[in-house]
């Protein structure tokens, strides 16, 4: 079991929707300073993050195995969330694979890997459960901690394993944006009975900050994460009581779903992805597979076990 007491974490994907609130947990008391992997140390998310204190910018890309060496040199903690959706399934797993064998190399203790259901496998390995961007990252997770156990190393090892963000059911430009119909605000998505296991952005720094407070336990963990098991009619209710407007959730068919996404549903799932590569999801067939798994209720989490790890998470929507 990994007993060391990590001091300085190296981030990759600190600047995006989850790694934002990682950075403000771990550094809120000062126990760990961070160095966070940007492309651009003067945008706006950048400077914000410095702002904080004990956090350190670092210009480059986790696609350049200079820049991870470099980035990782004088720290012993990394954190590691790579956006599948700029990358796409294939390249993502190798630069995944890369940053944990170089992370070995360069002297990290203690590696939190940010993951996704592997969706495929909890599914029976049905093809209709294929998730480009929740697979690609799954199948990652079970390899690290595989190599954690079978192979000591010297790094201990654990995994933050998120899901939709419920952030996103409110936002424009997701896949489960609402409309408003004659003044009631309206989700038409493909969930039938089956629910989400969103995830509040706000819960993602405390959990990420036990896990390095608590190596000695979260060594080897797959901690899986969420709110609730949240149907879209408890969705548009929890809607209605908190803002006083009406709301509702209408099942709707995969094509007429998809229809309301226009040309951009058989466009490539990941922004740099090869269209022409065969490997390709597009959006349409990624998120066919992406509300299969909700519909069907495939992923599960222990929530006694996040009650216990933090007690003030959010609960439901």
């Amino acid at each position: 079991m990994s007993s060391h007491q990590t001091s300085k974490i190296f981030i990759i994907g600190g600047t995006g929707a989850q790694g934002i609130p990682v950075i403000k947990s771990l550094v809120a008391d000062k126990k760990y300073q961070v160095r966070v992997l940007t492309r651009d140390t003067t945008s706006t998310r950048a400077q914000q993050l410095l702002a904080l204190g004990n956090v350190e910018l670092f210009e480059g890309t986790f696609a350049d195995e200079e820049i991870l060496r470099a980035g990782y040199k004088g720290c012993d903690g990394a954190f590691v969330n790579i956006d599948g959706f700029n990358t796409g399934e294939k390249i993502e797993m190798f630069w995944a694979i890369r940053s944990y064998e170089i992370a070995i190399q360069e002297g990290i203790k203690f590696f939190v890997y940010g993951n996704l259901d592997y969706g495929l496998k909890k599914g029976g390995w049905q093809e209709k459960y294929h998730v480009g961007h929740y697979d690609g990252k799954g199948r990652i997770g079970e390899w690290i901690l595989w190599q954690n156990q079978s192979n000591p190393n010297g790094m201990g090892a654990a995994l933050f394993t998120t899901g939709p963000y419920i952030e996103m059911a409110i936002s424009e430009n997701t896949v489960m944006v609402p409309t408003v119909e004659n003044g009631v605000v309206t989700w038409r998505v493909p969930l039938g009975d089956g629910t989400i296991p969103h995830v509040a952005l706000e819960d993602c720094g405390p959990y990420v900050l036990w896990l390095f407070d608590h190596p000695e336990r979260s060594n080897g963990m797959d901690l899986l994460v969420a709110i609730a098991d949240i149907s879209y009619s408890e969705m548009a209710t929890a809607f209605e009581k908190v803002t006083g407007h009406p709301a509702q959730y209408i099942d709707t068919d995969f094509d007429t779903y998809f229809k309301t996404l226009g040309p951009m549903a058989d466009t490539p799932a990941g922004f740099n992805a090869d269209p022409k590569d065969k490997a390709t999801m597009t959006i349409r067939r990624n998120f066919t597979g992406w509300w299969m798994q909700f519909r069907d209720r495939v992923l599960e989490r222990d929530y006694k076990l996040l009650d216990d790890i933090h007690p003030g998470r959010m609960r439901s929507a």
